[in-house]
């Protein structure tokens, strides 16, 4: 069942993305998560706490977040499969876990780069580049602007396909739905900086772990993508990614 529900996932992803309409109409599943974490961050991670009640807060939050999670998905999970007989079933949870996958937005991106710096030069792939990545593009060369997309490529090929895929094999939609969850959290609040190294530890110490499979996984799959590649210079990048993950 669960294999069904990751081609079937993959499948509608590849054609149909998450329209844009329905994302101005209700939002994302990944954006309502981002809101229920930043409300616990504004709400329980004041400044006038102690490291420790920070960080136990932040444990709470993100416990918080899996739990609505998982409810959420189990629910969805538990109904369709109740009304609709397997196939249907495994159509209706693909398209719901399709929306955890960001294989298309991902190639539509790093393509946008590709063509920017072939059309139109180098201003133009810098601002193109510049929509994936969080570095200051406007140093960046010719050289620099391509190792930037790549680099971008590999990291949300691990995070943003294998890993929700992994899991949805792992443990189905609520599995899926939990780690990326889990690496929302982690984006928004696992950072070093003052107001979240307490709060956002255990995010960031859970997202490492949940990531594990994944990382090795996609690495093996650029390795081997690395082999069907004609250009000696893309081989290369792409072997020098993988080595990095």
């Amino acid at each position: 069942m669960f294999a069904a529900l990751a081609v079937s996932a993959v499948v509608i992803e590849a054609i149909l993305g998450y329209p844009r309409w329905l994302s101005r109409t209700i939002g994302h599943p990944v954006t309502w998560m981002g809101a229920l974490i930043a409300w616990c961050d504004t709400a329980w991670n004041r400044p006038g706490h102690s490291w420790a009640r920070r960080r136990g807060g932040g444990i709470l939050a993100l416990a918080a977040v899996l739990a609505a999670t998982a409810a959420a998905s189990g629910a969805l999970t538990l109904l369709v499969e109740a009304l609709l007989p397997w196939t249907a079933a495994a159509c209706v949870l693909g398209a719901a876990a399709s929306t955890l996958l960001a294989q298309r937005s991902l190639d539509e991106h790093v393509r946008a780069v590709a063509g920017a710096l072939e059309a139109e030069g180098l201003k133009a792939g810098r601002r193109a580049v510049a929509e994936i990545v969080g570095r200051d593009t406007e140093t960046l060369d010719e050289a620099g602007v391509s190792r930037a997309a790549i680099e971008s490529l590999a990291e949300n090929f691990s995070d943003g396909v294998v890993a929700p895929l992994f899991w949805l094999v792992a443990a189905g939609v609520p599995g899926a739905a939990c780690y990326k969850a889990i690496n929302t959290a982690d984006s928004m609040i696992g950072h070093k900086d003052e107001r979240h190294a307490a709060f956002g530890w255990a995010a960031a110490r859970l997202d490492d772990l949940v990531n594990l499979p994944a990382s090795r996984l996609a690495a093996f799959w650029i390795v081997a993508a690395s082999g069907l590649a004609s250009d000696t210079s893309a081989r290369a990048a792409l072997r020098a990614v993988a080595r990095d993950a």
